[in-house]
């Protein structure tokens, strides 16, 4: 297949590679629906929440701060909710969930869209290695707090990566969350993409029996703000070769848009697309056993996060 076929292939779904958020959703009516989308104030999830907006859809767009998110929120044409929500912060991420309770929103899907990537040198959140602690404990903590106000046939959206397969060998490092035994950019970000496929997989374990839907997505390659962290050579790569070989913002959004709205993935779950399609992630990230250790593990992170100082939470 050359380069050009790729790029311009259709999967089963209808849509692949090339395929943009407005043209998975062309002809959908989303009104009378509400989405919550974390890190609406760049890139996919900027995309991704103006997009749902303009197919009708009320959408909860959260940033690290308030400002950031009404900034965002302003830009965009539609019924739009802003929260601050800063995955890093407990107390954030709990103020996030007390403030759509409190306005009494109903979720029809959730899209864990925000998270950092490759940071150079290990840094550290509540003693966990931040890129762990943002991408997934983070969201577990949303995700977890939110399903009272998920309805019935409520979806949640994982946004996980291809560089899952550059988790360790051994999954999940449960010995060293906090990457004091060893510390490397892509093998830490790759750990914190197979927890959002895990937990994903965990979560459409736990909806069996129910019409809710879990599901995991790479999104492709794109030169968002999410490589703002990216040291000096990769970064000049990115830009250099990034029109030859990147996805678009339009393109990128496109997977998880396909996944929390498309009518006829109202019964999918437990799966990992891209592409708008469904993909066979890495061999562990079916692992059953693995993704219920790596809930029962995130659950008591939260339970002690919960005892903790308020100057140590804030």
């Amino acid at each position: 297949m050359s380069l050009y076929e790729y790029f311009t292939s259709k999967g089963p779904s209808g849509f692949g590679y090339g395929s943009t958020a407005e043209q998975v959703t062309e002809g959908l009516s989303l009104a009378g629906q509400t989405i919550l989308v974390t890190g609406c104030n760049s890139g996919l999830g900027q995309e991704t929440m103006r997009v749902l907006a303009a197919r009708g859809a009320r959408v909860v767009g959260t940033a690290r701060s308030v400002a950031k998110a009404k900034e965002a929120c302003n830009a965009v044409a539609g019924l739009t909710v802003p929260l601050a929500c800063e995955l890093s912060d407990p107390a954030s991420v709990r103020a996030c969930v007390e403030a759509v309770k409190r306005e009494g929103l109903k979720l029809d899907a959730i899209i864990c869209n925000a998270g950092i990537m490759a940071l150079p040198a290990l840094e550290k959140a509540h003693g966990y290695e931040l890129q762990f602690f943002t991408n997934h404990v983070g969201h577990f903590m949303l995700v977890t707090g939110l399903l009272d106000q998920l309805r019935s046939t409520g979806r949640v959206v994982m946004l996980s990566s291809g560089a899952h397969t550059q988790a360790p060998r051994e999954g999940i490092q449960f010995d060293n969350l906090d990457g004091a035994k060893g510390y490397g950019a892509w093998q830490n970000y790759g750990q914190s993409k197979l927890a959002n496929v895990l937990f994903a997989k965990e979560l459409a374990r736990r909806f069996r029996g129910t019409q809710r839907t879990a599901n995991a997505v790479h999104p492709g390659v794109i030169h968002t703000n999410l490589t703002r962290h990216m040291n000096p050579v990769m970064s000049f790569l990115f830009g250099v070769f990034g029109p030859l070989a990147l996805k678009s913002v339009a393109q990128g959004a496109a997977t998880q848009v396909y996944v929390a709205t498309h009518p006829t993935l109202a019964e999918v779950s437990g799966l990992y697309f891209a592409d708008c399609n469904v993909l066979a992630p890495r061999a562990d990230a079916n692992d059953e056993a693995l993704a219920r250790k790596l809930w029962e593990v995130s659950e008591g992170i939260v339970a002690a996060l919960g005892n903790e100082p308020a100057s140590k939470v804030g």
